[in-house]
């Protein structure tokens, strides 16, 4: 009898518990439904007709997706979001990596480079662009002035107003600013890097580069794994830095996909052009990340 007394009271008890952990829940379940459900599926909905912003819509069916693979700005936005991902990803991974071995070794001022380091993260992008585009100016710039007064170069790069140069100039600014970001993540796998590891390398007779090749990386897979998918999916949602310093140009030069759906949806008012873009640069997003989570099988050491 006393045992099965204790098992109703802990019963009620664990469905007290129950109740009140979905009670907390509800308004996070509901602001999701809210904010993010609903429109989701009204901009799939929107998608699928000729919505402009304003007045009714027809349905046009997947015109809209079929659209964009004869649609000669869309195919250009494309490649250039993949130039950019496949640029922006390995150069941010390698410097914020660089950066978090640097930083990782006991030297003196350690803790004031880092915050050094991680002080464009906390600047606003904006900013970032308007000062950049002062930097990298084509006349006045304090690098084109060097090149040329100090290095005697006639004709240096024009940086943002180059067809050739615009998109590299952008990524360049890109992986200064998020750097120091991803090296505070690397800067934990590191510490969490057992020690006796290195000093069983160390009596192997392993080198300092055979150190970091056979212990560092391998476990720092994880971390790596991590950075990777963030930054891809950051690449591909590219649009602040753009907007503020070229606006896509000069010409198509870098154009991208966010920049499109901004462009087709708000500035032509083709909405339900501009949707369709959308989830197609979330259906890329989905497929790049599930290929990412399939392969950390094969070279993430857990």
């Amino acid at each position: 009898m006393a045992a099965n007394v204790v098992k109703k009271k802990k019963s009620r008890l664990n469905r007290r518990e129950w109740m009140a952990g979905y009670l907390f829940l509800i308004p996070n379940f509901i602001g999701f439904l809210v904010f993010t459900g609903v429109p989701v599926v009204m901009g799939f909905i929107i998608s699928l007709t000729d919505y402009t912003g304003f007045g009714s819509a027809n349905f046009v069916g997947i015109d809209n997706y079929l659209k964009m693979f004869t649609d000669s700005d869309f195919k250009i936005a494309l490649q250039n979001n993949l130039f950019y991902s496949l640029t922006s990803v390995p150069l941010t991974i390698l410097f914020a990596l660089l950066l978090a071995l640097m930083l990782n070794r006991k030297m003196y001022g350690g803790s004031a480079f880092q915050t050094i380091y991680f002080f464009p993260n906390l600047t606003s992008m904006v900013a970032v662009g308007c000062v950049w585009l002062q930097i990298f100016d084509s006349k006045k710039g304090p690098v084109n002035q060097f090149l040329m007064n100090t290095l005697g170069i006639e004709n240096p790069p024009k940086w943002f107003w180059g067809t050739s140069t615009a998109l590299l100039t952008v990524v360049v600014v890109v992986v200064w600013k998020q750097a120091g970001y991803y090296m505070i993540m690397f800067m934990g796998g590191l510490k969490n890097i057992p020690s006796h590891l290195y000093e069983a390398a160390k009596i192997d007779g392993a080198n300092s580069w055979q150190a970091f090749w056979n212990v560092t990386w391998p476990m720092l897979s994880p971390t790596t794994f991590m950075v990777t998918i963030l930054t891809f999916i950051a690449s591909f949602q590219v649009f602040d830095i753009i907007n503020v310093t070229t606006e896509g140009g000069p010409g198509r030069a870098t154009q991208v996909l966010v920049m499109r759906i901004y462009q087709e949806a708000f500035k032509y008012g083709r909405m339900g052009y501009g949707a369709a873009i959308g989830y197609f640069l979330f259906l890329i997003i989905f497929i790049i990340t599930l290929i990412q989570w399939q392969g950390q099988k094969k070279w993430v050491v857990e």
